[in-house]
């Protein structure tokens, strides 16, 4: 599940923002960093847990920020849309993700997901989370 970042590069974790702005804490090991959660971080990022039932899905819509979501348990899938003149069209095939699969999503970029079975996921958000819902897919 990723985007493309520029028109030749792939988001991943060394290119997501979901993965910047982490600090050093004091008194803590050498090589630790982290990312404290939003709104206590205004840079920071908005991480959620979450469970969806066998069956269900999400229409197509995108999100403000770059996302990451981590499969823990479950097989769910997504896919990519392009806004054409006011109408969606597929951008590409399904792509399918299972547990112990991580994908990333460009902010903007319009994507519905189907839970093909139920899922357990680890879901992080650059900055605070948002929802924009797109019309109907072609």
């Amino acid at each position: 599940m990723s985007s493309s970042k520029g028109s030749n590069n792939t988001l991943t974790s060394a290119t997501s923002a979901v993965w910047g702005n982490h600090v050093a804490v004091p008194n803590t090991l050498a090589g630790f960093t982290v990312r404290t959660t939003y709104p206590t971080n205004p840079s920071g990022a908005e991480v959620m847990l979450e469970q969806w039932e066998a069956g269900t899905g999400e229409p197509p819509h995108s999100h403000p920020g770059d996302d990451m979501t981590v499969v823990v348990e479950g097989k769910m899938s997504i896919q990519f849309y392009k806004d054409e003149a006011g109408h969606l069209v597929r951008d590409g095939e399904r792509i399918f993700l299972e547990k112990g699969a991580v994908g990333y999503i460009q902010a903007g970029r319009i994507h519905d997901a189907k839970y093909i079975e139920a899922c357990k996921l680890v879901y992080v958000h650059d900055k605070a989370f948002g929802f924009v819902a797109h019309g109907k897919a072609n």
